[in-house]
């Protein structure tokens, strides 16, 4: 039977194929777990990181643990109360994955650039390192992040809240290397091919492309470290793309070629997956009869980072504390609201605007009595764009952003009677 055209099985171009020639096998998960702080790896995820597991095969998260959410490839969400600050540790921070992480070796390591370009290049990390770096702190979510929270549900990794981190991104700006390579004046966009390999040549590779303005913005950059170390496997090291303000599909990793072309790149996860329809679907419907566009721009988003779902509030004041951010732009105001008939108080913002980075937030809060209170928050940007209360549906559950909530408990004579 034939593979229909666009299904993520269908097997791939020779050139794929031949690029993907004399790569190291997927490294198994016993290997991943065993990587230590030193050098690129950076990152470990440790057995006493995780709590118990759970009925349906997630791990419950324990303070700032990871929630595994898929474990061959290794999908890692983060714990919400992790995301209090201006940036998220390297070990509590998210991963995501189609294939798993590849073996690194670090000798040979070097990242091309051709296609239509008058001078094809080819750089090692020693070359990459030596030239101008430029640092860039940005949020990173997850194109899926909130997936599973829509209703009616959709297929894919159910990511909750979690599927977001910020970082201080460092490296070489794509536009120095571009202009070293030197672009035709008819090419429009910017391929990029990994060194993760399909578990079986029918499953198609994962090669995505953007646009080369978005490739020359100066925020955009082939990322080195992260948050001041040798950026870690297993979030995409030694160098991934890093695009401010767009959806973590753009944000590619380990890169090992960059291909200037005319035209987007092929292939299912350019042409089929994350796309989402122009116009409102239906709830529940299938493939839309409307066109689609990539994921690009995040939209408007704030999350409540403490207290978290389930705690229990003792003592007069709380404080609430969480962080909003856009896309396009910034965030100028962050709501909440305790409680479904109370009136929205406006937070205070702690972080100067900077564009592509969330802001931190903080509200103090006096408790009229014990109970349950519902606490709700949501995000204004410099657009004017409001968080909505449920965003539209859309069948992949891409870029959730309707209000962030959770529930807690008030206890003991210290509240407020």
């Amino acid at each position: 039977m034939p593979i229909p055209e666009g299904d993520p099985t269908r097997p791939q171009r020779r050139d794929a194929d031949a690029w993907r020639s004399g790569l190291q096998p997927e490294m198994p998960r016993r290997s991943l777990l065993r990587l230590g702080v030193a050098g690129v790896a950076g990152y470990a995820l440790q057995p006493s990181a995780l709590a118990q597991v759970s009925g349906s095969g997630d791990v419950v998260p324990d303070d700032r643990s990871l929630i595994v959410r898929s474990q061959r490839p290794l999908n890692l969400e983060s714990s919400v109360a992790s995301l209090v600050d201006r940036l998220t540790p390297i070990d509590q921070f998210f991963v995501r994955s189609h294939f798993g992480a590849p073996a690194v070796d670090l000798a040979p390591w070097e990242v091309e650039i051709v296609g239509l370009v008058d001078r094809p290049l080819r750089l090692s990390l020693h070359e990459l390192g030596r030239m101008e770096q430029s640092a860039r702190t940005a949020v990173l979510q997850c194109a899926g992040n909130g997936r599973g929270l829509y209703r009616p549900r959709v297929p894919g990794v159910p990511w909750e809240r979690g599927a977001v981190g910020q970082a201080e991104w460092a490296g070489v700006r794509l536009a120095e290397l571009l202009e070293r390579a030197r672009p035709h004046k008819d090419a429009a966009h910017v391929h990029f091919l990994g060194s993760d390999s399909p578990p079986t040549p029918r499953i198609a590779a994962f090669v995505r492309s953007i646009p080369l303005d978005r490739a020359h913005d100066p925020g955009t950059i082939l990322a080195l470290r992260m948050n001041g170390e040798p950026l870690p496997t297993l979030h995409g090291g030694p160098a991934r793309l890093v695009v401010p303000g767009w959806a973590g599909n753009n944000w590619f990793k380990w890169v090992r070629q960059i291909v200037v072309a005319r035209d987007e790149a092929p292939g299912f996860y350019m042409q089929t997956a994350y796309r989402m329809p122009r116009t409102p679907v239906a709830p529940g419907a299938g493939q839309p009869a409307v066109p689609m566009d990539p994921v690009t721009w995040m939209n408007v988003k704030s999350l409540i980072a403490l207290p978290g779902r389930g705690d229990v509030v003792a003592g007069r004041r709380a404080q609430i504390r969480g962080v909003a951010w856009t896309g396009q732009g910034h965030v100028t105001r962050v709501e909440v609201r305790v409680g479904p008939d109370e009136p929205w108080r406006e937070a205070t913002l702690l972080d100067e605007p900077d564009p592509g980075a969330w802001r931190c937030w903080r509200l103090e809060w006096e408790p009229a009595r014990q109970g349950r209170f519902a606490i709700t928050a949501r995000a204004t940007d410099s657009t004017g764009a409001v968080q909505p209360t449920t965003p539209a549906w859309n069948k992949s559950g891409y870029l959730w952003n309707g209000y962030d909530e959770v529930e807690i408990e008030v206890r003991g004579q210290e509240a407020r009677q």
